[in-house]
């Protein structure tokens, strides 16, 4: 099971990884960040899509056709673990390496567009104290690190218990019902 893990979580960090430095530079660079949450979220799909290669080849090279859901679950966890400690590794590079004003221009960003969407001034101030936080959060590497498993790893585990209640399998060649 350790090689089919490291097999497939390194291609899915490979991927993740492309993609990442391709979102993170979109991202930074267009001041609407909205159209660039598509391509991080569909590359952490195009990554983790792998968690169900993993399990099946798992399932039928390695295991004469059968896999719990445990054994499925824990094989997709590992990946998720592997990808998104990719992610984060790919982000805190690029942030401090690259976008070091990141959280600035995003919280701009953010309020610039409650404000076109008629926020009051009330709404505004209370739109930037719930910013503040996630801007301290970031003048950490730590903060930075928590938040951004918190973009992926949700979306990981999710994919993850799909593909291990999918791909679960207890008898290989299910027994046909006796007359």
């Amino acid at each position: 099971m350790k090689k089919n893990v490291l097999v497939f979580g390194a291609i899915s960090g490979l991927i993740i990884a492309a993609t990442g430095g391709i979102s993170g530079a979109l991202c930074y660079n267009n001041p609407n960040f909205q159209g660039n949450m598509w391509v991080g979220y569909g590359s952490m799909l195009l990554a983790f899509s792998l968690i169900f290669v993993a399990i099946k080849n798992y399932r039928d090279k390695y295991n004469e056709g059968t896999i719990s859901f445990g054994k499925a679950f824990s094989i997709g966890l590992y990946i998720v673990l592997i990808t998104s400690t990719v992610y984060v590794l790919i982000w805190l590079i690029e942030l401090y390496a690259f976008f070091p004003d990141f959280m600035t221009r995003y919280v701009a960003h953010v309020l610039k567009d409650a404000k076109a969407h008629g926020a009051t001034d009330a709404e505004l101030k209370q739109q930037a104290a719930s910013m503040a936080g996630y801007i301290n959060m970031y003048k950490s590497p730590l903060g930075v690190i928590v938040l951004t498993y918190m973009e992926i790893l949700p979306v990981g585990l999710v994919i993850a218990l799909i593909a291990a209640l999918i791909l679960k399998r207890k008898n290989a060649r299910p027994q046909l019902a006796a007359n």
